[in-house]
């Protein structure tokens, strides 16, 4: 369960005259016809005349009865359940233009929108707001039911929080976390998107800002596929022909948002262990500015993910080499010059004991202080032999003299 603002129902109007026939009476007042007024004495106190047969008459007001509640359900009143997990759902307060009228995704709408908590509190109400269909721009909730409405259609939503702010909520909006909502939406207007090759420059780098600001809302919440998604439809509008003439300040402006795009695109592809597409991002950000540091480091940090340590460790020199004082970039290269140091060692370990020679272990060390002390029981042994013969030597040669 989960409580809304109250709405009024349709009603029918009836005249007298249809009101009157369904209740089974005629009124002389509604039938338009001329009429006299009856005194007491013109009323016939006579029993009144016999009943009609009361089973046609049960029937009759049985089948009203079931037109009756079949107006009364009107389809447009009914939950319809988005998803099928009943976790998002559309309610239909004011039909629209038909099916026809329904916006397409990649189409720019504009909606009224009022935003509440479970608990009827109001969160924000906002007029005209512009959105492209489909390209996340606003909360998952919207952009899939959206597509749902006609034109001129006024829709009541209920979404939970895993299509809204999900559990860290939103400042701004201020939403708590784990926050059921119900949505008012009116669809005001469903227009194609701008053709991008008609787009002026500025047009275009304030197309592909917002796209990528939107990005960066999702990279912070943890939603990295929604942020490479943003992103990439950034990309698009960047790498897109134009067919307005543009200056090289403006070419150099939209050159730093495709690679701010694309290094922002490589830090989701990271979260998401997307190695391979990360690194072919960093590639793209390096071949337009090749000395940039943010593709350098995460370049870096790729590599060594990929287990490629030296080619990680001359990567990551080479941006400390143009910002000797970050401290990020001195962290992952000590890091990464310990973890190379450690394999080298754990492979020439490999190798020695591949060609039997294994590692020394401490027998191996014991056995070599054994080998020692006896190499030096030796060298005292043959010194003093060769000081008793020298000794012998030098007396037979006194005792020839004397």
């Amino acid at each position: 369960m989960f409580l809304m603002a109250e709405t009024p129902e349709p009603i029918d109007i009836i005249d007298g005259e249809d009101k009157a026939k369904r209740n089974g009476k005629t009124s002389l007042l509604d039938s338009g016809e001329d009429f006299e007024v009856l005194t007491e004495e013109d009323i016939d106190d006579d029993e009144p005349p016999p009943l009609e047969d009361t089973d046609s008459v049960n029937v009759k007001r049985e089948k009203e009865q079931d037109e009756n509640a079949h107006t009364d359900q009107s389809p447009d009143e009914e939950w319809l359940d988005v998803l099928g997990n009943d976790q998002l759902k559309k309610k239909v307060l004011v039909p629209g233009q038909g099916q026809g009228s329904r916006p397409q995704k990649g189409q720019n709408v504009k909606i009224n929108l009022k935003t509440s908590l479970k608990d009827g509190t109001l969160v924000v109400e906002e007029s005209n707001l512009s959105f492209t269909l489909g390209d996340g721009d606003v909360i998952q909730a919207l952009d899939l039911v959206v597509q749902l409405m006609e034109l001129g259609e006024k829709a009541l939503i209920f979404t939970d929080a895993k299509y809204a702010y999900g559990s860290q909520g939103s400042i701004d909006p201020e939403v708590p976390s784990n926050a059921e909502l119900t949505l008012e939406a009116e669809l005001l207007e469903a227009i194609d998107a701008p053709d991008l090759e008609l787009l002026s420059p500025k047009e275009k780098i304030e197309l592909a800002d917002q796209k990528r600001e939107r990005g960066n809302v999702h990279y912070q919440r943890g939603d990295y596929a929604f942020a490479v998604n943003s992103y990439s439809i950034a990309l698009q509008i960047t790498d897109s022909s134009s067919k307005v003439d543009i200056t090289t300040e403006e070419e150099n402006e939209l050159v730093d948002v495709k690679v701010k795009c694309l290094n922002n695109m490589a830090a989701a592809q990271l979260k998401l262990d997307h190695y391979d597409a990360a690194l072919k991002s960093c590639t793209s950000a390096l071949a337009h500015q090749h000395d940039n540091v943010k593709a350098l480091f995460r370049m870096g940090k790729v590599l060594a993910l990929q287990g490629e340590y030296t080619e990680a460790i001359q990567t990551l020199r080479r941006a400390l080499k143009l910002e000797p004082s970050n401290k990020t970039i001195h962290a992952e290269l000590s890091k990464l010059v310990k973890k190379n140091s450690e394999q080298r060692g754990a492979e020439q370990a490999m190798y020695k004991k591949m060609l039997g020679n294994p590692p020394s272990t401490g027998s191996g060390i014991q056995k070599h202080k054994v080998k020692t002390s006896w190499g030096l029981s030796w060298k005292w042994l043959f010194g003093a032999t060769a000081v008793a013969i020298g000794g012998v030597a030098l007396s037979v040669v006194i005792a020839a003299r004397n």
